[in-house]
């Protein structure tokens, strides 16, 4: 094995057993060294700049960060991945910030909504996928407000089910709730369920 090889496995390595090109590169590894772990078979393509070990399970959600950096999962997606919902979305779901072309999310089957810049950045943090690998998301109490905000689109029982849920944690910041849905312009909903539940 050469030592770029030898780079390259413990990235995978680091990464469950993901890389991508940009890490590559940044780490100053020619990228023929990753064609060549192709062809042996060490590693597959599973796209355009992003490689895998054979025994990974493909990350949906990773590949689509990975693919649409811009874009944050959100409402229903974000219930899912923060575990407030037991339901595997049929079409995730990204926030971009305005002005982004969402052309291409949309081919790949992504519902995209659009945010603009002051609030796009609100509650944005990470979370591990199921697969393990680190994501962007909203926090919860972001999550809840998108999901309120959009409930004529939304499933009515997975957004009480999810209510439900934050009242009774431990974790819950009813004061961030506030702030947040001061900000996006749902206080009066989130304070009809909260007043219910709390």
């Amino acid at each position: 094995m050469t030592d770029y090889e030898a780079a390259i496995q413990q990235i995978l390595k680091n990464n469950n057993g993901i890389v991508t090109t940009t890490q590559v590169t940044e780490a100053r590894i020619p990228r023929r060294c990753l064609s060549a772990m192709v062809e042996s078979g060490t590693i597959y393509r599973v796209e355009r700049g992003i490689y895998a070990l054979p025994e990974v399970w493909e990350d949906e959600l990773f590949f689509m960060q990975y693919r649409f950096s811009k874009g944050i999962f959100s409402h229903e997606t974000a219930l899912y991945l923060h575990g407030m919902t037991d339901r595997t979305p049929i079409r995730y779901t990204m926030t971009f910030p305005f002005g982004y072309n969402t052309g291409g999310v949309k081919k790949q089957g992504i519902n995209a909504k659009l945010s603009i810049e002051e609030i796009y950045e609100l509650g944005i943090t990470t979370i591990s996928s199921p697969s393990g690998n680190m994501v962007n998301v909203y926090d919860i109490e972001r999550t809840l407000c998108d999901v309120v905000k959009t409930r004529h689109r939304g499933d009515i029982q997975v957004i009480n089910q999810a209510m439900k849920t934050y009242a009774s944690s431990k974790n819950k910041d009813i004061a961030k709730l506030m702030n947040y849905a001061d900000r996006l312009c749902v206080k009066s909903k989130v304070l009809k369920y909260m007043e219910v539940l709390l």
